[in-house]
């Protein structure tokens, strides 16, 4: 049997919901196919074995004194690779990382996983960067002619021009470029409130986004594959109030998740699902990712934004809309781990290492 490590937590803001999506994938993963283990990542950067006692413990955080600690590098300082402690002391075949935000999607875990020579699903280090800066990702997004909500980008300590934005129309959404799961997003229905989001996304990342309020459905949808790729049924985004944001996702249950979306032709779906195998391919995403659009109707739609690491907590989009599709929870987790293989062993053919 192949031994799969969970890679959960990590430095973001989005550590806890990690720590659920790694619970999840725990229990479903199938145990006749699967060994299965749990590397965590402490919010300091450490990296700990979790018994499976402990996975399950509420409030549970990653860094606690029963947590196995694991060194990626030896203390004799010898000229040794990262997967000699991490390999030896797991026996990893293959990793699945759901360490949600910055650090753990954006191309960053992807390296060290690189250089350890191993599988691990999702995108490589590429497309995990572009899909993680929604800067660069509307930008190549819209030179392949994909429609993105207009935007206006500022690093730290830019001077801001408020005439400009104001053109835009209010309402306005303020985000950080490099978070995820609504981290640091603010809507500004006025002067004040936007110069008030700004200064919130500038403490999550030196460079954000200001966006023109779209009023569409907040209409999403799954892709899988690398090569090849396919795409599932779309899916809908209901914000009982306020908007979409980490607090009415995961802690104020004011999201509703509707499988399909109500009241959708079937052509229309179509068209989302074409643009978003064609978005797939020209971020360079493979293995897994969810697609998130606005849409206004099939001659008015914007790509919102890509998630190359879905969450698979019980309320999200991604496994929900393939289990609509008739893909249960463990057997798309299979399908998962095997494109991980199939990309590491086409990669090593061309290579020549195999």
């Amino acid at each position: 049997m192949k031994h799969v490590a969970i890679i959960a937590g990590g430095k973001s803001p989005e550590h806890e919901v990690s720590v659920v999506s790694a619970r999840n994938i725990f229990k479903a993963l199938d145990k006749s196919k699967f060994i299965v283990s749990v590397i965590g990542i402490s919010k300091s950067g450490e990296w700990f074995h979790l018994p499976e006692e402990t996975l399950f413990e509420e409030g549970m955080f990653i860094g606690q004194s029963s947590h196995k600690k694991l060194c990626l590098l030896p203390f004799d300082a010898k000229p040794i690779r990262y997967q000699d402690s991490i390999e030896k002391s797991l026996e990893v075949d293959l990793f699945f990382p759901i360490a949600h935000g910055v650090f753990g999607e954006d191309g960053v875990l992807q390296g060290v996983l690189e250089y350890m020579d191993r599988p691990y699903v999702g995108p490589g280090v590429l497309g995990s960067a572009i899909g993680m800066d929604k800067d660069v990702t509307k930008t190549i997004l819209q030179q392949n002619g994909i429609k993105v909500t207009p935007w206006f980008t500022y690093f730290k300590g830019d001077s801001i021009d408020f005439a400009k934005l104001e053109l835009m129309g209010f309402p306005l959404f303020v985000k950080p470029a490099n978070m995820g799961s609504g981290v640091g997003v603010e809507k500004a229905d006025n002067l004040e409130e936007l110069k008030k989001a700004i200064d919130v996304a500038f403490t999550y990342d030196i460079k954000i986004l200001i966006e023109k309020g779209i009023k569409g459905r907040e209409v999403e949808t799954a892709v899988m594959g690398n090569l090849k790729t396919e795409v599932s049924g779309v899916g809908e985004i209901v914000v009982n109030s306020g908007f979409y944001t980490y607090e009415n996702k995961y802690v104020n249950n004011e999201t509703k998740v509707i499988i399909p979306a109500e009241n959708f032709e079937q052509a229309s779906a179509y068209i989302l699902q074409q643009t978003a195998l064609k978005a797939y391919r020209c971020l360079q995403l493979e293995g897994l990712s969810r697609v998130d659009f606005f849409y206004v109707s099939d001659d008015e739609f914007y790509l919102n934004e890509v998630n190359t690491l879905p969450g698979f907590t019980n309320i999200s989009m991604y496994p929900k809309l393939w289990e609509a599709e008739g893909v249960a929870y463990a057997d798309l987790l299979s399908r998962l781990c095997a494109l991980a293989e199939e990309r590491f062993l086409l990669r090593k053919a061309l290579r020549r290492e195999l």
